[in-house]
C-alpha cells in the first residue's frame, strides 16, 4: 500500500513529545524515515529517544537527536544526522518552542526575552538554513514553522508573541526565495493540549485575566479545552508535506479541534495621498480618523 510520504525524510524538532511527537509518528506511518529531536535526554513525558523506539516498533525507520537548535553549529549536526542515516533530507518540522514565563513586558527579563526567541524564532532558522542547501540541490523540499494565535498579540507572553509573529515573516521569506528551487514553506498555530498548555499555574493565570477583562470568556474556555495534538494539528502538516500540496507556499493557517482556517494576507488597505510633501500634523490629525481609520 502506498503511502503519502514513502521514502522521505522528515527532521522534527521538539518531538520528544506534544505536537512534535504526534506529527513525527503520524508522518513515519505515512512513510518517511524521521530524524526526532528535543534538547535534552531523559526528559519527563518523553523524549526523542522514546518517540524514535516508538517507530520503530510499529515498523518504522527513525534516529534520536539530542541538542538545541538555538544554537547554530548543533542545529547543523541535527540536519546532518538526517544525510548520515538516511542520506538525504526532504521535510523539515520546526516544531521546537517555548512559551517562557507569565509577565507583563515591564516584568520581562531580556534572559526570558532571548531564550524564547532564540529557540523559536532562531533555531528556525538555524534548522532552515542548514537544511535548504541539500533541499536546493535536490530540488525538492517541505519546509513547516509552528506560529501561534499569539503571533497576534496577547497578555503576559510578549516575547512568544514576537517570536511567532516573527515566525510569519520569516516563513514568507523563505517561500519567496526557495519556491524557484521546489521547495515549499509554510507555518501553522496549533491550538492544542501539551504540556506547555496546561497546568494549574497556568489556569489560575488565565481564570485571573478573564476576571479582570484581560481576556474573553471564550478566550478563556479555548485556552483551557484543547484537543489533543493528533486530532488538532497533525493531518494539516502532514498533508503540506506531500506532492499534492505542492503550489501552496508561504501561508499560514491555523488548527483549532477540527476547524482549519487560513489567515489573510497582510496588504494595504487604504492611503491618503499628497502631492506636496511632507504632510502636516494638523492634516493627519484630520484625514487619519477619516480616511485610514474610519470605522476603527
Amino acid at each position: 500500500m502506498a503511502h503519502f510520504l514513502d521514502n522521505r525524510v522528515a527532521v522534527i524538532t521538539g518531538s520528544g513529545q506534544g505536537v512534535g511527537r504526534a506529527i513525527a509518528i503520524t508522518m513515519a506511518r505515512e512513510g518517511a524515515r524521521i530524524v526526532t529531536n528535543n534538547r535534552w535526554r531523559g526528559t519527563p513525558g518523553g523524549d526523542a529517544e522514546t518517540t524514535a523506539r516508538e517507530i520503530i516498533d510499529m515498523g518504522g525507520q527513525a534516529v534520536p537527536f539530542f541538542g538545541d537548535v538555538s544554537n547554530f553549529g548543533v542545529a547543523h549536526q541535527l540536519i546532518q544526522t538526517a544525510v548520515d542515516n538516511f542520506g538525504r533530507l526532504d521535510i523539515l518540522v520546526n516544531n521546537a518552542g517555548i512559551l517562557g514565563r507569565y509577565n507583563m513586558v515591564w516584568d520581562t527579563t531580556e534572559e526570558d526575552w532571548d531564550r524564547c526567541v532564540d529557540i523559536s524564532l532562531k533555531g528556525s532558522f538555524n534548522c532552515i538554513h542548514h537544511a535548504s542547501g541539500l533541499m536546493r540541490q535536490q530540488r525538492w523540499g517541505r519546509i513547516i514553522n509552528t506560529t501561534s494565535a499569539n503571533a497576534l498579540g496577547g497578555y503576559g507572553i510578549s516575547p512568544y508573541c514576537a517570536a511567532k509573529a516573527g515566525i510569519i515573516g520569516l516563513t514568507k521569506a523563505v517561500a519567496w526565495e526557495l519556491g524557484a528551487y521546489g521547495i515549499t514553506c509554510n507555518c501553522y498555530g496549533p491550538t492544542t493540549r501539551t504540556r506547555f498548555s496546561t497546568g494549574e499555574e497556568r489556569e489560575a493565570r488565565l481564570k485571573k485575566m478573564c476576571e479582570e477583562g484581560l481576556i474573553t470568556e471564550e478566550q478563556y474556555k479555548e485556552q483551557t479545552t484543547q484537543s489533543e495534538p493528533e486530532r488538532a494539528a497533525v493531518p494539516l502538516v502532514a498533508y503540506l508535506c506531500t506532492d499534492e500540496a505542492a503550489n501552496i507556499n508561504g501561508q499560514s493557517f491555523r488548527v483549532k479541534w477540527g476547524i482549519v482556517s487560513i489567515y489573510s494576507e497582510q496588504a494595504e488597505e487604504k492611503s491618503i495621498a499628497k502631492e506636496e510633501a511632507p504632510w502636516t500634523i494638523a492634516e493627519l490629525v484630520k484625514l487619519v480618523p477619516e480616511v485610514l481609520l474610519k470605522r476603527y
